[in-house]
């Protein structure tokens, strides 16, 4: 056993005997390894952010928060495929670095045959890249804006290049093949408007909480057609 597949195979060790603790002798005596190897594993383990703890004493050995983790996932070659190009057709996605983090969680819990598969999978694939995302600090306040029902005051340019300086309450994300848009309640005009978050020049979020708005009531004045994202 390599020590790659060992590392898998101690985490896999642990998630079995959760939330008990499992001793090192026991580890190494599974994986016909010397006591002292494991304890050096684990402690990469740890280093890599894998959440093991340690329990001294008597009873005591090495334990892991399942709660934080995912075991092996039993993606398809194809499957992983399948999100990896996704991740790099959408360039101009907002969340696009918190997609790439996700993948690389997806990666490493996935079981390593067909993690091994997926990647010459993806080899073979390239992607014409769309246009350059907004910059993350965009992003970030836009999502804490939506997600605490702040309002925002930005300097916004718009298609023609005009400047203007608007309050707006943010109400949601619409992604295009043309970019991405906070969709708001604009003060200026006392109506919902579409602002693309790559025109977006600066974003103070305001210490204003301002009341929760419907997205999908919005929509109706939104030349776009659009479908909703899930997560199951």
């Amino acid at each position: 056993m390599n020590r790659t597949d060992r590392l898998y195979a101690l985490v896999e060790l642990l998630r079995a005997r959760a939330p008990r603790p499992l001793r090192a002798s026991e580890m190494a005596g599974t994986l016909e390894v010397s006591t002292r190897t494991i304890e050096r594993d684990l402690l990469a383990l740890q280093e890599a952010g894998v959440p093991i703890w340690a329990q001294p004493g008597p009873g005591g050995g090495y334990g892991l928060n399942v709660e934080a983790t995912l075991p092996p996932l039993n993606f398809t070659p194809a499957e992983a495929a399948a999100i990896a190009t996704a991740l790099a057709a959408t360039r101009a996605m907002p969340f696009a670095e918190a997609g790439r983090a996700a993948l690389r969680k997806l990666s490493a819990a996935m079981a390593a045959a067909p993690k091994d598969t997926a990647s010459r999978l993806v080899r073979r694939i390239r992607v014409v890249q769309g246009p350059s995302g907004p910059g993350s600090w965009v992003v970030e306040r836009m999502q804490r804006a939506l997600l605490d029902h702040l309002a925002v005051e930005i300097d916004y340019r718009d298609r023609e290049g005009r400047p203007s300086r608007r309050t707006i309450e943010p109400v949601g994300i619409i992604g295009t093949y043309n970019g991405w848009y906070i969709v708001a309640w604009c003060r200026l005009r006392l109506a919902p408007r579409a602002f693309k978050l790559d025109r977006i020049e600066r974003a103070d979020l305001l210490d204003e909480h301002v009341a929760a708005r419907s997205l999908d009531a919005m929509l109706p004045s939104m030349p776009f057609d659009v479908a909703e994202p899930a997560l199951s």
